[in-house]
Formats: C-alpha cells, structure tokens, sequence
C-alpha cells in the first residue's frame, strides 16, 4: 500500500542544489488501493485513507495527519532512497504531491503539472501550460505553485497567468480551460484549488498591484462560472455586488477603487462540508501605504471569511489586523 511510504519534497524559494527535484523515501513500496474514484464520499472520508492522500492538507480537516504506523523509531533508520526526478528548475517549489490509486501528482514552477507511477518513479504525463515568462513581473514571490486538485478523473490546476485548467488524470490532456482573471491584468494563481461539492474553488494572488480580490467557484464538470464572490468593495457610484460590499465600503474613504483595494485569497482554499461554508484569509489592502487608500479598517483585507459553497453569499468576517500596511494575511488553514 502507498502506506509504506513517506514522501519528502523541497518547498524553499532559496533552492541551492544544482537541480530541483521530488524524492521518495521508501520502506518496502507501494501497491495500488482499492478506491480509485475521488468523489465527494471519498473526499468526506479521507481523513481515515491512509493509503492516498487525495486533497490538499490531507483531507477537509487540514489536518495533514498521517495514520501509517510503518515509519517509527525502530523502522526510521531503514529509509532509504527509492527514486527520484529532477524537476528541472531552480526556481521555488512549494506544491504538495497528492496520491491516488498508486499515481503521484505534483506541480512545479510556472504551473507545470506530472503525474508519476508512485512505486517506480515512472513519469506518466507532464503538463506546460505555456504560461508567459513576461507575466513573471506581476508576482511577488517567484513563479510558484502549491499543487492540484483531484476529481472524477480529472486533475485540477491553476496557473500563473490566471487559469483554471482541468487535465484528464490518466493522459494529462485538455478537458477545459477558464481565465479567471483579467487577461492583461496583474493577478496570478499560485494556491491550489478546492474541490467542493462539485465546484471547483479558485482565488487570486497580485494585491502588491492594482487589483481587487476575489473568489470563484466553476463547475468541475463543464468549467462554467457559479459564482463570483469579492473582497473589498468596488467603485460605490456603481451597485455593490452585495450587502456585505455595501457594508465593507463604509470601512473605506477616498478613491480606493481606482487602486484596486487588494485583499486577494492567493492561498489554498478550505471547505467544511458538515457546515458547507468555504474559508480563506484575505491579504493586505492596495496600494500598501494607508495613506494613499483612505484610513479605516478598509474591510475585508487581512481578514478571515466564510462564504456559503452553494451562491457564495458571505456568511461572516473576521478581521485579524486593523488599519494595515505593508503585507499581512491571515492564513485559512
């Protein structure tokens, strides 16, 4: 079972080595498991999978806790290494690897996507998603991406640029592809994105920018827009999108929207289906200085918010820092 091993992957932005790669440490190997569909069943019960791993944080509970008992004290000094990739790049890696029915799925600089045999080491498929190197100057903190999603056969990723693409899982091929941001605009997605009840959910990284935030929700199936929540308010001569924008402008003063007002979910995403709410941490407001975007607790950046998975209506806010500058998020998991 996949339960004999344990993974190990470089996550630093200042990588040293010569080449980046994904390593394996193995005891004995893997074998396939017995479940190979991940569904909303096995998405709610992957807390006691301990032969996949199949979402982000390990299951909804983000707990990134491992039940297998095979590595402990009397077994640990017996790992060795069993295969390795090199990844070809020196540029930061920071995706978590999922596992599902014996097949690894990892990310690695500018949202290229593989899918390996987890036992062997074999490269199965691997996904460019031709992203331009010119839209480098639009992030932040290098060309990163935290990893996929996996759903009924089909493996999700967002890019650099600010698409969502869903692959087929055994071929890596095409099955849609949305931009979910402005084409020209300097938003990026570096987070992976979150699987919930059949929606795909997305946010947005570029609140250093001219940019305001947002969270989308897609229809894993066919890639069409749900719903569209957003962060901070918009132009108020405008309608406000909801109750609570009208709520968050009040928050504001001066021309904020001519900046964009920033508060972007540019980390994963969290869902809890026993309350079906989705959960993220907002970033900091822009432009950074408070001076240049009105004082006031400018909501909703810097925040903690729950929005309803099924329309995206906000359910509540929490902000964890008042009257920000610089870059400052509070992180959902």
């Amino acid at each position: 079972m996949f339960a004999e091993i344990a993974m190990c992957h470089n996550f630093s932005r200042r990588l040293a080595l010569p080449a980046a790669a994904a390593c394996i440490l193995a005891i004995v190997g893997c074998a396939r498991s017995r479940v190979a569909v991940v569904d909303d069943a096995a998405l709610k019960a992957a807390d006691a999978d301990s032969a996949n791993w199949i979402t982000y944080g390990q299951a909804y509970s983000e707990q990134r806790f491992s039940r297998l008992q095979q590595v402990n004290e009397q077994t640990v000094s017996r790992l060795g290494l069993a295969w390795s990739f090199d990844l070809g790049t020196l540029r930061g890696l920071e995706a978590t690897p999922l596992v599902n029915d014996g097949v690894l799925y990892t990310t690695s600089a500018w949202s290229f996507v593989y899918a390996f045999d987890a036992r062997t080491g074999h490269l199965l498929w691997q996904y460019d998603p031709h992203v331009p190197k010119d839209h480098a100057k639009f992030v932040c903190c290098d060309v990163v991406n935290r990893g996929v999603a996996l759903y009924r056969g089909r493996v999700y990723v967002g890019t650099l640029d600010g698409r969502l693409i869903a692959l087929d899982a055994k071929t890596g091929a095409v099955v849609w592809d949305v931009q979910t941001t402005p084409k020209e605009g300097p938003y990026a997605i570096t987070g992976a994105p979150r699987i919930a009840k059949g929606r795909v959910i997305i946010g947005n990284a570029g609140a250093e920018y001219a940019v305001r935030g947002y969270v989308s929700a897609y229809d894993a199936e066919t890639g069409n827009l749900i719903w569209r929540t957003y962060t901070v308010p918009g132009d108020p001569s405008k309608p406000f999108e909801s109750e609570a924008m009208r709520r968050a402008a009040a928050t504001w003063s001066g021309e904020w929207w001519k900046a964009g007002g920033g508060g972007t979910a540019w980390d994963t995403i969290v869902y809890d289906p026993d309350l079906d709410f989705v959960f993220f941490g907002t970033g900091n407001g822009s432009p950074w200085y408070d001076r240049l975007r009105g004082k006031g607790d400018n909501l909703y950046v810097a925040s903690i918010v729950a929005l309803r998975a099924d329309n995206g209506e906000q359910v509540w806010a929490y902000q964890t820092t008042r009257e920000t500058t610089g870059t400052t998020t509070p992180r959902s998991r």
